[in-house]
């Protein structure tokens, strides 16, 4: 009589990426216990980003992303049900509805706290802040939770270099302490800070951080991590 075996994982597109996947796995278990959407959405869109920043070219990024979620599927863990459905809120648009169908089927998994919340954010005002001819244009635009009121408001920061290129992107959970620290240096002279307009942003913005950028150069490392949260907010923008 043979031994029963266990049940065969999610056929891989990139099997030699299977203790990648492990790992991220693993880590998704601390997930539920990030205390709110956002914070969720950061953690999730900064493992998106060290996904990205290691795939060769696009092809590979859409098929790991795949694999991903075939993976999380499997795992049928609390953790790996929040990270599918932060995918399907705020991941690439080529993944959002298998990481949905997904985490469908994980009904039975415990859901986190938050998970209704995630990606359902409004925008509000939009800034432009100038500091110099050197250093290029920040953008920055504010979105709230749906139905949180100011408990959920925060701001996507990314300034772009010559040519539209980002240079950082950075997600700020306290609003006016950023704004109040741009007004300071506004009244010093060291930046302008101007209300904009929310179209222009967003066209600025989606062209910038568009998935894939073509042939574009890489983004500086330290951008990759709030990449995926930022994309989403753009694609928000009017």
């Amino acid at each position: 009589m043979s031994a029963t075996r266990p049940p065969a994982g999610p056929e891989l597109m990139l099997p030699g990426l299977g203790e990648v996947y492990a790992a991220y796995v693993r880590e998704a278990d601390a997930l539920p216990a990030q205390p709110g959407a956002l914070q969720a959405e950061m953690w999730t869109s900064a493992q998106l980003g060290g996904l990205e920043a290691a795939a060769p070219h696009d092809a590979a990024r859409r098929a790991a992303l795949g694999d991903l979620i075939g993976c999380l599927h499997a795992a049928a863990t609390p953790g790996a049900r929040a990270f599918l459905r932060a995918l399907a809120a705020i991941g690439p648009a080529e993944g959002r509805r298998a990481a949905a169908r997904a985490a469908d089927r994980l009904a039975g998994v415990p859901a986190a706290p938050w998970e209704d919340s995630l990606g359902r954010v409004v925008p509000g005002q939009a800034w432009l802040i100038q500091e110099g001819p050197l250093d290029g244009d920040r953008l920055v635009c504010e979105f709230r939770y749906e139905g949180a009121g100011t408990a959920g408001m925060h701001a996507l920061a990314v300034r772009l270099s010559y040519g539209d290129a980002p240079a950082e992107i950075v997600v700020v959970g306290d609003v006016p302490a950023l704004m109040a620290a741009a007004r300071q240096a506004m009244q010093a002279e060291l930046c302008v800070v101007q209300p904009h307009d929310a179209a222009a942003v967003g066209a600025r913005l989606r062209a910038a951080l568009g998935a894939g950028r073509g042939g574009a150069e890489p983004l500086p490392e330290a951008c990759y991590p709030a990449l995926a949260l930022a994309r989403h907010r753009a694609s928000l923008l009017p």
